[in-house]
């Protein structure tokens, strides 16, 4: 494929190993032709990439199957068991593939685990989250608008950043991508 056809989430193949794409971006700098930077992840963990292509550069792309599963429960050493969502079959994931998936996933969230050859090489999550506050300082009455945050822990063990009005039990959204809070979720 041309190196203009690259998307996240797509996996690529370079020099003997599978990365899949988390970003790209199309840089137009003032000297010198527009090339395209494309941030990948390691499928074996070990780390991210970032790398430069031209508009006409080939690569080599890697077929992923996608496959929508059910987080069932965590391991208690960073991995997890994840039920197939077509067929019901129950997958176990490493901590080494989960790496920190696992704090903005509670009991029965749903997520994209990309397989590729029959083997669970990373999982997408949804750019944002719900989970629910379990730890945090009281809020001080009539704080609403400040720009101070206090911590807070969340009841996948995520700890983040919440405005002062925030109080223990509530639901907030979380981006995945920095766990930062985004909102309240407010309950129908």
């Amino acid at each position: 494929m041309k190196a203009n056809e690259i998307r996240p989430g797509i996996a690529l193949n370079l020099n003997g190993k599978l990365y899949v794409v988390a970003k790209i971006g199309h840089v137009k700098p003032g000297k010198g032709p527009a090339y395209i930077q494309a941030k990948m992840r390691a499928v074996d963990g070990s780390g991210m990439k970032e790398q430069r292509f031209s508009g006409s550069d080939v690569v080599d792309g890697a077929t992923l199957d996608r496959r929508e599963m059910e987080f069932l429960y965590g391991d208690g050493d960073g991995g997890g068991t994840f039920m197939d969502m077509e067929n019901y079959d129950q997958v176990d994931l490493n901590a080494g593939l989960l790496g920190d998936t696992l704090l903005y996933m509670s009991a029965n969230a749903t997520c994209e685990v990309l397989f590729h050859e029959g083997n669970p090489v990373a999982i997408e999550l949804p750019s944002s989250v719900t989970v629910t506050i379990s730890d945090t300082a009281p809020g001080i009455k009539g704080a609403t608008a400040t720009n101070q945050l206090k911590e807070a822990e969340c009841d996948t063990g995520l700890k983040t950043r919440v405005p002062p009005f925030i109080a223990i039990g509530e639901k907030i959204r979380v981006s995945t991508e920095d766990g930062s809070y985004m909102s309240r979720v407010k309950e129908d």
